[in-house]
């Protein structure tokens, strides 16, 4: 996933510090979703990861919120709906886990993502949630579930 995350990121020149990009927790995402309250779906087809997202229990998140993290589909697998599928799969185990809210950190160039947050129900907030460490995302937005 480390490898889809970044090359999305590059593609779409929003590699920067302060983002998934760097963030060194990227290439461990096992460690990091054995985190209570938390959990990453990853999508293979042809044999092979072609996308993953999930949600976390992001430090200092009011109560009952979760965020949507680390959601990206590798561009030769894109246009057949997985976005879609995999973000309502978040927000079904995030409603069966007990959360009544979704939050999320993007950045402008991310564009064909935050339209498919806004057609999901995101709707945009004027600051920052939490403490995600994503110094580098300057758009946030959350929906409840």
């Amino acid at each position: 996933m480390a490898s889809i995350i970044r090359s999305c990121l590059e593609e779409f020149n929003a590699a920067r510090p302060g983002t998934v990009y760097d963030d060194p927790t990227t290439d461990d995402l096992s460690s990091v979703f054995r985190q209570p309250g938390s959990r990453y779906f990853v999508v293979t087809l042809e044999g092979a990861v072609v996308a993953g997202g999930g949600i976390y229990p992001t430090a200092g998140l009011p109560p009952g919120t979760c965020e949507l993290v680390k959601m990206y589909v590798s561009r030769e697998f894109r246009g057949r709906g997985l976005a879609t599928k995999l973000l309502g799969r978040c927000l079904e185990e995030a409603r069966r886990s007990g959360y009544r809210r979704m939050y999320l950190e993007t950045m402008p160039e991310l564009s064909h993502a935050i339209s498919l947050y806004q057609k999901n129900g995101f709707s945009f907030l004027p600051g920052q949630l939490g403490h995600s460490g994503h110094c580098g995302c300057d758009l946030f937005m959350i929906r409840d579930i």
